[in-house]
């Protein structure tokens, strides 16, 4: 379990899977500064844990939120405060939400995010920086910031290589809520379940990734980013550089083993 006690989430650890739980129901797990705050510090809780026993640290990070609610965006008590914040002190702001979904795009182990509820501005960042997301089929999400006279802005660079220009021209314009089929078309979710299977659904991704290498789904997870940074011939590289040291590396070598004995590879928990 997590040593850090915090006060609007929640963190747990096993050995399988850790666990982030959004816990402000009163505000439908809005954010606020404070949230901000603390999900960078779990998350780095989550990093720390990996790299000091990549083998015995977590394998996966379950992301969701108490109650009804996966996250309604910004809290409204927050959005008023900065309302007075100068522009330095807006962008101080702005740049704190950025590093957080930096830190949570970046994480080494792979993401899940449980969608139990609806799912709204600032809470579409938190989506599309995860990994693989199961979503109940009554959630509803929206990128609905131009409603306030604001933008999804920050959330954007972690949005658009999730759903393409095309479905961000139109719902970050229109500001609509669109349903979990909608999200599942767009890619921002990958599966939509009714309330009673989405543990179910969840675990099954988490069993999917503890069979593999542990330092294997790192590495993938890093090429996909890099890939969207890099130019073509940089890219392709890069990923020969990477293919090569996971080859020769001892969970290559074990993976490989595993196959050809016909037995479970030591990683698969």
């Amino acid at each position: 379990m997590s040593m850090k006690t915090y006060s609007r989430l929640e963190l747990s650890m096993t050995p399988a899977v850790a666990r982030i739980t959004l816990s402000r129901p009163e505000v439908r797990n809005a954010f606020d500064d404070r949230l901000i705050g603390e999900l960078v510090e779990a998350v780095e809780e989550v990093r720390k844990s990996h790299e000091d026993a990549p083998d015995g640290g977590p394998r996966a990070l379950v992301l969701t939120g108490a109650g009804q609610t996966f996250c309604a965006g910004a809290d409204m008590n927050w959005m008023r405060r900065s309302a007075t914040y100068s522009r330095d002190e807006n962008e101080a702001d702005a740049m704190r939400m950025a590093a957080m979904l930096r830190a949570l795009d970046e994480l080494p182990i792979p993401t899940i995010a449980r969608v139990n509820g609806a799912s709204l501005g600032g809470g579409m960042g938190l989506l599309a920086c995860c990994d693989i997301a199961v979503a109940v089929d009554t959630a509803q999400f929206g990128f609905t910031e131009a409603r306030l006279g604001i933008a999804p802005a920050v959330i954007s660079a972690f949005v658009i290589p999730k759903i393409g220009a095309s479905a961000a021209r139109r719902y970050f314009l229109t500001a609509e809520i669109f349903d979990a089929t909608v999200a599942r078309a767009m890619g921002l979710v990958h599966e939509v379940v009714p309330a009673g299977d989405l543990d179910k659904a969840v675990e099954r991704f988490a069993a999917l990734l503890r069979g593999n290498g542990p330092r294997a789904v790192s590495a993938a997870k890093m090429l996909i980013r890099e890939a969207l940074a890099r130019p073509r011939k940089d890219t392709i590289d890069n990923a020969v550089r990477v293919i090569a040291a996971l080859r020769a590396s001892p969970e290559g070598q074990e993976g490989l083993g595993a196959f050809l004995e016909k037995r479970p590879p030591s990683w698969k928990l």
